[in-house]
């Protein structure tokens, strides 16, 4: 069920033809995939039917950070079955694997509820992994990740990618070495296995889930996207984000922990730090968060071409007209 459109009416076309079974919205942060998903679940409720709303964003996983993630808030929550949300502790290492295992019992659970699953979501590697599958990797022990961690403590993350160019040459060139979880992770698989990550990942896999999507990817103008990312950074700010930030300090976790990486943490802990000012700390927080914004695009737009791909943003201002053709799409009778 793909195709590609530019505007929330186009869907219209394919409406009564196609029948789906389960819902994926992606997009970029900011890009309003979540509101849109809590609209559809209403209207879904109104056509007499249930449905559970489900995480498929890496960083929405963590209990202790709901303001920076822009996790649904308990008022939200109340309003539809929520699953996956803040449900691991931001000490704890999480990947797509686990993700991957727990989607899948969670969509079993939603249907046997007799509940529609909206997953909903901005990291594309879970939304690829559940529709195309992914490397059967093996489990990595406990002592050499703790002996990979050791090294990236004394040696940096810089020392680790540069480890990569002899044994992984591809991930040396794909991975950035600003990406700790990342690099880490690809070092870890090559002790654990004497396999390179690359070599595993060009291995033939089949998707974990067969039954009919409807696959929706937000894809704003880029300027009314960035005006979002600047002010829920602001809404963030009077919403708690700073003392949610002294509280990850509190945790004392390495920057190789995936939790980390919240968009605007790194600018939040270095004001508490008094290494910069409150208004260099937004300013900046803004910046990283439009140039993820912009990463995301750039790998929605070659990695999910498939995708039923909302290149205006009408679906956020036209979102009555919206809903309805996708729930033509929905069997509810």
């Amino acid at each position: 069920m793909n195709l590609s459109v530019t505007s929330p009416d186009e869907l219209s076309a394919v409406a009564g033809k196609n029948r789906a079974e389960i819902i994926l919205i992606a997009g970029a942060t900011a890009s309003g995939k979540s509101s849109l998903a809590l609209a559809l679940a209403a209207r879904i409720n109104e056509a007499g039917k249930q449905c559970c709303i489900i995480n498929a964003d890496s960083m929405q996983v963590y209990q202790e950070m709901r303001v920076l993630t822009a996790r649904p808030s308990d008022e939200e929550i109340k309003k539809c079955p929520h699953r996956l949300y803040g449900h691991i502790s931001a000490r704890d290492a999480y990947n797509v694997g686990q993700w991957l295992s727990e989607v899948q019992a969670a969509i079993t659970m939603a249907k046997d509820a007799q509940q529609i699953p909206i997953l909903v979501g901005g990291t594309g590697l879970y939304f690829k992994c559940l529709t195309e599958g992914m490397a059967d990797i093996p489990d990595i022990p406990d002592a050499i990740r703790h002996n990979v961690r050791a090294k990236h403590e004394a040696e940096g993350t810089q020392a680790c990618h540069a480890a990569l160019a002899a044994i992984d040459p591809q991930a040396y060139q794909r991975l950035e070495a600003t990406d700790p979880q990342r690099v880490l992770r690809a070092l870890e698989v090559y002790e654990a296995t004497g396999r390179s990550l690359s070599d595993w990942q060009s291995d033939p896999v089949t998707p974990p889930i067969t039954a009919p999507m409807l696959k929706i990817l937000l894809m704003p103008s880029r300027d009314w996207l960035y005006e979002r990312c600047d002010t829920r950074f602001e809404a963030m700010l009077a919403e708690g984000a700073l003392e949610e930030a002294a509280r990850m300090r509190d945790l004392g976790l390495s920057e190789a922990q995936p939790a980390m990486k919240a968009l605007g943490l790194k600018e939040l802990l270095a004001l508490q730090n008094n290494e910069i000012s409150l208004e260099l700390a937004q300013s900046a927080a803004q910046q990283a968060t439009r140039r993820y914004a912009k990463r995301q695009m750039t790998w929605f737009r070659n990695q999910m071409i498939s995708w039923n791909s909302i290149s205006q943003q009408d679906y956020y201002n036209k979102t009555s007209e919206f809903l309805s053709n996708i729930i033509k799409m929905l069997d509810l009778d």
